[in-house]
């Protein structure tokens, strides 16, 4: 039986004995309730815990959510590792089997082509040498002391009393929680630098677009970014490594051109060399296209728990100066966008010293990393921040020409180097892989069949050696590169100033984010942290020719040269993915691929409409504007809708919904449903239709060591087979997703009625579009697609009905019969939003309707009166199914409500419903 086919039913077995365990079936029905409340976590009373100095209370509201007050750094972190395993042991220990690239232990088969593709990455290895020898003495006794509260939870308990998931494991394997270690907890780091890791997948798109499309019509695909009308978020910061000093006293200072010659780190090539746009044409051969259409597909699908990567991964923030506040003082906004998992990967919490000093110095309240220790997003006692995704080119897929076991580097051949894995599988026997790497980082493509022979012909111009049986893919990115990112969370929580907070800033290397800061003296201001390449030739936007010198990075653009930004004249600072800073005042190349400005322009709208004449904004106004669903395509493309003359009746009755919408998505909005209808077949009808259509390698082999680089493949079970024989098929048009790209496409191409992707139909042919009858086709298929889906009658429609969230468990919960959504999974939500829209509930056009990335929690801080606060997570404190902390913040997060935030020691008092003492053992 093909291996597939096997690890899906041992999957389904697992499901149906979770259902059979709760239901109590042939256990009876007490045994099986008792089993689901097993590890329902004690939240009153006392319990010692192993290695505290002195006794740390844990004070939990009616939402679960927990305040601990300590003594010392050490027992503050011992108790939040205890706290956190509580409700989320579970979570932990899939995530670090995640990131260590051990998901077979847990679960079988159908999870080796993850672990080997992780390996082959290398984040373990990557967080063991951080540890080892980047991270401060401080933030290691923190990493210690945080395990060791794990660990301590642990030892108490097994099986069930773990998890209502640990119980099921036990009917299937043998399988049993080690203890946890501080490099467990460094390693999650990867995992979130991987979600945000920049524009990997434009630049493999843009490789197989190559091909087919001229490169005319790739620039029109992927168009420049709109300064003038979505301003970048440093406008008056310093930019100029001469602006060194910095007086927390001043305005804003003024930005500048860094001194030098920096034109190789921004000029793309156009010397044959084959990383400019310039020798992409429609010479590129077939070789890499298909070996590159297999990365980008094992790249969608891994690691298939963090959930999908696009341009909607991002976030908004924004902070507003006292000068535009009621509370004079500054308001903070964030919400990250993410995919939504059950349980949510944030966990509120707040982390106080009894006495704040040398000796304790935290006194932080935010959202937390189960598995991390400190507080990631939130405030303390003097400064908020929130993060955005800045969206930083850090990678760069390099192709290698590889001869008699070694890679070609500057005329030579160098060997490249080799090490062993062994991946152990639950339920079946160990695999054994190997993993190669250059200088550029792991050969990502050894690791599946349609990836062994890369670049049979490469898109690298004539100055390439010979191209033999084609090229490898090897990945450079710099969160393979050991940091001291962990410091950085330390320092951010015990930051006091604007000063203070810059200097975590520069430790906090991968993933590279937008910092946003604000602070209870009345201070706003923005920081670019990160560690962002400086590349020789090339602009990243292409995979580089590994064996030329010329295409290696040279270095980091240093942290004092970064863009950042204090008390801005305007009073505000808005960061929502577009670019950072104009690419012309800037000498540093940090992408092109940002996000387009959509939801970044929106937002300032709505800011300058509530300031304007002496306006003020309060907390419940930033709350309001976090829930804006106004859809920025639809003010663009609407006007045109309504200009075509719709013959069929039943079409214009569709049609006219469009006549006078105010553009918003509400859920209950007939309008939003209809616009998406007919955006989304749009999309298809003038782009996704003419994309090309790649063929690829079904991923049912897997490469684990060097093969005959002419075609044979070694399977994990030591088979050799050809490419034939792992299975070819065509798969879908790469479809576009409809995100603000596609927004800034649309907005370009309407302003040439005959342009090719106007043409009806499959071809692209120049000057014979026509774009108002393929506006009216997308009127037509709409209108057929949502009867069928949402019926005849367009008074019954309702954005909602089609836009929904459903919450899955992220192992046991994300594939198997219906049923098991009853058991584990959550939903569904009729939601409102919309695809860039601030309030970002994102779906796919290439997919469908449904909702696949959202703001993951939201949080308005209030700087004058901490207290008065808000935030809300997408879900609950408790990991535990049917825990009534589980989903309890869902429906308050999907209605737009949130929470009453306590952080002074009164207010947590008067919020407690559950105390607990934990006090150290005799």
């Amino acid at each position: 039986m093909p291996a597939k086919k096997t690890s899906r039913r041992a999957r389904f077995s697992v499901i149906a004995v979770v259902l059979l365990l709760v239901a109590g079936l042939g256990y009876g029905t007490y045994w099986g309730v008792d089993t689901v409340r097993a590890s329902f976590p004690q939240t009153t009373g006392s319990l010692q815990l192993d290695g505290l100095s002195a006794p740390v209370t844990v004070k939990r509201d009616g939402h679960g959510i927990p305040q601990l007050y300590a003594d010392s750094a050490e027992d503050l972190f011992r108790a939040q590792g205890y706290v956190h395993a509580q409700d989320r042991f579970w979570e932990m220990d899939v995530r670090r089997h995640l990131t260590a690239g051990r998901l077979s232990e847990m679960f079988g088969e159908d999870q080796v082509e993850t672990d080997a593709f992780l390996r082959t990455l290398g984040w373990r290895k990557v967080a063991e040498e951080e540890y080892e020898s980047k991270l401060s003495k401080t933030t290691k006794e923190y990493l210690l002391a945080y395990s060791e509260g794990v660990n301590s939870y642990l030892a108490e308990r097994g099986g069930a009393e773990l998890s209502l998931e640990y119980a099921a494991l036990g009917f299937v394997n043998d399988y049993t929680p080690q203890k946890w270690t501080p490099v467990d907890s460094v390693a999650w780091l990867k995992a979130m630098a991987w979600d945000l890791r920049g524009n990997m997948q434009d630049e493999i798109d843009r490789a197989l677009l190559a091909g087919r499309l001229e490169e005319r019509q790739i620039e029109e695909l992927y168009p420049d970014y709109p300064y003038e009308r979505n301003k970048p978020i440093v406008r008056e910061g310093a930019v100029d490594p001469a602006q060194e000093a910095f007086d927390p006293g001043s305005e804003a200072p003024s930005g500048g051109e860094a001194d030098g010659d920096t034109g190789e780190g921004t000029e793309g090539s156009a010397d044959g060399t084959g990383t400019g746009t310039g020798t992409q044409g429609a010479g590129s051969p077939d070789g890499v296209r298909t070996q590159l259409t297999g990365l980008s597909d094992v790249l969608d699908r891994l690691p298939a728990l963090l959930g999908p990567n696009g341009n909607g991964i991002g976030s908004n923030s924004w902070v507003v100066h006292g000068k535009h506040t009621t509370t004079d003082k500054p308001l903070l906004a964030n919400d990250p966008h993410l995919a939504p998992q059950l349980p949510s990967i944030w966990y509120q919490m707040g982390l106080h010293c009894n006495e704040v000093g040398e000796a304790c110095p935290f006194d932080v309240a935010g959202f937390t990393f189960s598995g991390m220790p400190g507080v990631i997003i939130g405030h303390n006692q003097d400064i908020s921040w929130g993060f955005t995704n800045l969206g930083a080119d850090v990678t760069d897929l390099y192709l290698e020409k590889i001869e008699d076991g070694k890679y070609v580097y500057d005329g030579k051949r160098i060997p490249y180097e080799t090490r062993q894995e062994t991946i152990k599988v639950a339920g079946g026997k160990d695999r054994t892989i190997t993993v190669r790497s250059t200088r550029h980082g792991p050969i990502v493509s050894d690791r599946s069949a349609e990836l062994g022979t890369v670049g049979d012909h490469a898109p690298v111009g004539d100055r390439a050696p010979d191209r033999g049986k084609g090229y490898a893919v090897a990945l450079r990115w710099t969160a393979l590169e050991p940091s001291n990112t962990m410091d950085a969370v330390f320092k951010l929580n015990r930051a006091g100033d604007f000063e203070e907070f810059r200097a975590a800033a520069a430790d906090f290397a991968v993933p590279s984010q937008n910092l946003l800061y604000a602070d209870t003296e009345g201070n706003i201001g923005y920081q670019a942290p990160g560690r962002i390449p400086v590349r020789g030739k090339g602009d990243g936007r292409y995979p580089a020719p590994g064996w030329d010198p010329d295409h290696e990075w040279t270095g980091y653009i240093p942290q004092d040269e970064l863009p950042w930004e204090y008390n801005p004249e305007r009073g505000y600072i808005v960061t929502a993915n577009q670019a950072v800073v104009d690419a012309e005042k800037y000498p540093y190349l940090l992408t092109e691929d940002w996000g387009y400005g959509a939801r970044s322009r929106r937002i300032e709208d709505l800011i300058q409409s509530k300031i304007k004449e002496g306006g003020r904004v309060s907390t419940e106004d930033m709350a309001t504007m976090q829930l804006d669903n106004s859809s920025e395509i639809a003010k663009i493309l609407v006007p045109h809708l309504l200009r075509i003359d719709v013959k069929d009746p039943y079409v214009r009755e569709a049609q006219e919904l469009l006549e006078g919408w105010d553009y918003t998505q509400d859920a209950d909005s007939a309008p939003a449903a209809y616009f998406n209808g007919v955006w989304r077949n749009l999309l298809k009808l003038s782009f996704g239709n003419k994309l090309p259509k790649e063929v690829r390698v079904e991923g049912e082999c897997l490469r684990v060591r060097p093969a005959d680089d002419s075609g044979p493949v070694e399977d994990l079970d030591g088979t050799v087979r050809t490419v034939r024989e792992c299975g070819m098929r065509a798969p879908e048009s790469a479809q576009p997703d409809g995100g603000d790209r596609w927004y800034e496409v649309v907005y370009n191409l309407l302003e040439k009625p005959d342009s090719g992707w106007w043409t009806p139909g499959s071809r692209y042919e120049t000057g014979a579009g026509d774009r108002d009858e393929l506006l009216a086709d997308a009127l037509r298929d709409a209108r057929w697609e949502l009867t069928t889906k949402l019926g005849k009658d367009i008074d019954t429609w309702s954005w909602g009905r089609l836009h929904r969230l459903m919450l899955k468990n992220q192992t046991l919960g994300t594939e198997g019969p219906g049923f098991v959504q009853h058991l584990l999974n959550r939903g569904p939500w009729n939601l409102g939003g919309g695809e860039a829209a601030v309030n970002a509930t994102g779906w796919n056009a290439a997919g469908g309707y449904q909702v696949v990335w959202v703001p993951s929690m939201r949080m308005v801080v209030n700087m004058a009166r901490l207290d008065e606060s808000r935030w809300i997570n997408l879900t609950g404190a408790s990991g535990h199914a049917y825990h009534s902390n589980y989903i309890d913040q869902t429906d308050l997060w999907a209605d737009g409500e949130m929470l009453d935030w306590p952080f002074g020691e009164e207010a947590v008092e008067k919020a407690t419903e559950d105390k607990m003492a934990l006090t150290p053992e005799p």
